[in-house]
């Protein structure tokens, strides 16, 4: 089978107990199986898993904002709420909690509302990691579930800004659009602070790929009267407010 399966499905296909226990087949969690070299998919295996919950439950936390297409992992474990009376209980790879919810369907799947799942991430995530989500939430245009949200294109880069404002320095624009003294386009800032000119950006792995244009662009920048701090991460949150604050004095 190309998927997940359950027990029942396996027998369906005449797959006994004896066969699954072969090395063929891979046991992800009690009642669940698959091919030894799959490569599980988190939507298959959630949609697996979903065979075996209780008609009402719905996939909850991470698992749901994943479904509402935030970028978590999913499925360790795979969380799922069920109604207070529900008899389901936890096991590996599978945790359970029990209480009322706010319900809908998301790609398919049920799945704890957008507005819920940020209410129960508050209670276990740092602030930093919600941020990051209502970033990417705002971006995707499922709403604004912080006060400082905005369309931030990576998690590090909500993070670097999450830094400056910890700091107490002056929120910073984010993904501005420059311009040089003729309106040409010349690229989008990370974070910006417009009476400085400063730009602030954070450098991942992808910018040793793109190394070339990144100095390209920089050169344009630079030659137009910005100013630019380069970050990655492995640069200490002190030494990035130091050089900040100090730029925009």
């Amino acid at each position: 089978m190309r998927r997940p399966f359950t027990l029942d499905e396996a027998r369906a296909a005449g797959l006994g107990a004896e066969s699954l226990r072969s090395s063929c087949w891979r046991r992800l969690g009690r009642g669940l199986y698959c091919w030894t070299k799959l490569k599980v998919e988190p939507w298959h295996l959630l949609a697996a898993w979903r065979n075996l919950l209780p008609p009402d439950s719905a996939f909850a936390g991470l698992s749901a904002a994943w479904l509402h297409r935030l970028d978590v992992d999913p499925s360790h474990p795979i969380e799922v709420v069920v109604p207070p009376g529900s008899c389901a209980r936890s096991r590996a790879g599978l945790v359970i909690r029990h209480g009322t919810f706010e319900l809908t369907t998301v790609r398919g799947l049920p799945a704890t509302t957008i507005e819920r799942t940020f209410r129960d991430l508050r209670r276990r995530l740092p602030p930093v990691e919600i941020l990051v989500l209502a970033d990417q939430a705002l971006r995707l245009r499922l709403g604004r579930f912080h006060d400082r949200a905005e369309p931030a294109e990576s998690p590090m880069e909500t993070r670097l800004r999450w830094t400056l404002l910890q700091a107490g320095l002056p929120p910073p624009q984010v993904q501005t659009e420059l311009r040089d003294s003729d309106g040409r386009f010349l690229g989008r800032a990370d974070l910006y602070y417009p009476q400085a000119r400063l730009v602030v950006e954070y450098d991942g792995a992808k910018h040793r790929d793109r190394l070339v244009e990144d100095d390209r662009r920089q050169n344009l920048l630079v030659t137009a009267g910005f100013r630019l701090l380069r970050f990655t991460a492995t640069d200490r949150p002190e030494v990035i407010t130091g050089q900040v604050q100090k730029a925009l004095a």
